[in-house]
Formats: structure tokens, sequence, C-alpha cells
């Protein structure tokens, strides 16, 4: 039976992954402010451009963590 939920899980995620990629898709310019936050790195020169996300990045993370700890209150 630990087979089949961690494949409902997978599946589960992905369908999680196309929706939100879809939503960022078909949003236009409402997510346009991420990866131009203040912390994020930037270099540019000549033949060199580097670029990090440090803020996006620990964003993104925060939400992300808020959403999985809500599904886990909800579903315990």
């Amino acid at each position: 039976m630990a087979d089949y939920s961690l494949g409902k899980a997978i599946i589960y995620f992905g369908i999680f992954l196309i929706i939100i990629g879809g939503i960022i898709h078909y949003s236009g310019n409402v997510f346009s402010w991420l990866g131009r936050l203040p912390g994020d790195i930037r270099i540019e020169k000549e033949n060199f451009r580097f670029y990090f996300p440090v803020t996006t990045m620990i964003i993104i993370s925060l939400i992300l963590n808020l959403i999985i700890r809500i599904i886990n209150i909800i579903f315990k």
C-alpha cells in the first residue's frame, strides 16, 4: 500500500507544479517583481553576467513552507 501512496503524492505534486506554472505563465506582468527584489545579486560586465536571486529564493521558500504547513494541518 505504501507504493500507491507515494505514487499518488508524486502525481499530486506534478499537478500542483503544472497549475503553478500555468498561473505564472498566463499571469503576464503580475509576477514581474520576482527576481528584481532588493537583495538579489546581479553582476553584469562586458562578457560576463552573474545573477543570484537571494531575496527571491527566501520569499519563495517562506511561501512554500507556509503552504506545506497549512496542508499538513488540514490533513492531520
